[in-house]
């Protein structure tokens, strides 16, 4: 919509780079292009306003395949004014002078035209096709019917339209038909679903089994080792015994060789003390005799009155001590006649 202002009489326009301004007064053209500004007056001017930028235009009609079922088109077609002057001559865009809005409705004029041509290609293609083969390919070949269709409408030249291009977004069949038509997918997702489960379960379970194995295996693995780890304590424990026994003989054989050789020694020591001892005991003998054979020699050379009294004074030497003596004369009379070696009267 062209932006217009109002100053003493006199309005101003300025227009968009994508609408295309004609300016006539008095049947003469003053201003024709886009993105115009200009000064005019409001009862002399004819103006029109023509977009010359690409729209879309958004459709959706309902056709009827060959075998009587409805089914529902959305399309939207592209297209722009190529020839703005010719599409002004044709159609009505012309503005109000104080507003700048259209008096008439010329996009919509556009969109009838478009959509009637578009819906009458479209169901001359969907009348000639079965449901099943719409739903499948029917995009592509409305999409086509359309495009040539619309290229090949003399309307369009004729009223400087350009169609840009042309998009089929879907063809849906009725509800109910649809629901009919998705049961058998669904049924096959459904077992390709339950299929897929079964397989999951499947692997799931296989992988437990390998798992189980491998535990299992494991745990066999873990006994022989075991096993082996007390095999070679056993035998460690059993190295380990002779070992201590060796070395408890090694060390009785040095204990009774020491005890030998201290046993040797001490009947050595024994011997030569038994010796000493016999040595002494021999020399004491000897001493004894000799000193025995002394004093017999002795006591055989001296008198009997001599041996009296040293006989007398070895008595007197052992006998107890004897704090007082009582001597009869009798007793003294014989001990003097003794001594003095003379018979008792």
């Amino acid at each position: 919509m062209a932006d217009i202002t109002r100053r003493l009489g006199w309005r101003h326009l300025r227009g968009a780079p994508t609408a295309h301004i004609r300016h006539h007064r008095d049947g003469k053209l003053l201003h024709d292009g886009p993105g115009l500004s200009f000064w005019f007056r409001a009862l002399t001017a004819a103006l029109s306003e023509v977009p010359v930028d690409d729209r879309e235009l958004a459709m959706t009609f309902h056709a009827r395949t060959s075998d009587f079922q409805d089914v529902a088109v959305q399309a939207t077609v592209t297209y722009r004014i190529s020839d703005p002057a010719l599409a002004a001559a044709r159609l009505d865009f012309s503005v109000d002078p104080d507003t700048g809005v259209w008096r008439g409705a010329p996009l919509e004029q556009l969109g009838t035209l478009l959509t009637e041509t578009a819906q009458q290609h479209a169901l001359d293609v969907l009348a000639r096709t079965s449901l099943s083969s719409a739903l499948v390919d029917g995009v592509t070949a409305v999409r086509e019917r359309v495009a040539a269709g619309l290229a090949a409408e003399p309307r369009l030249p004729a009223t400087g339209i350009e169609v840009v291009a042309v998009r089929v977004i879907a063809l849906r069949p009725e509800p109910e038909v649809e629901r009919a038509l998705r049961t058998p997918a669904r049924e096959q997702i459904q077992q390709e679903a339950d299929r897929a489960t079964y397989e999951r379960r499947a692997v799931a379970v296989e992988r437990e089994r390998t798992i189980a194995e491998n535990e299992l295996a494991s745990q066999i693995e873990l006994a022989r080792r075991e096993e082996q780890l007390v095999e070679q304590r056993g035998t460690n424990a059993r190295r380990e015994a002779e070992e201590h026994a060796a070395a408890d003989a090694v060390r009785a054989e040095a204990e009774a060789a020491r005890t030998v050789r201290l046993a040797e020694a001490e009947a050595t020591k024994a011997v030569r003390l038994a010796r000493a001892e016999a040595e002494a005991q021999r020399e004491v003998g000897e001493a004894r005799a000799q000193a025995q054979a002394a004093w017999l020699r002795v006591h055989g050379e001296v008198d009997v009155a001599t041996l009296h009294a040293l006989t007398g004074t070895r008595l007197a030497e052992n006998l107890p001590r004897i704090d007082s003596v009582t001597v009869s004369p009798d007793v003294l009379t014989g001990l003097l006649a003794r001594l003095g070696g003379g018979e008792p009267a």
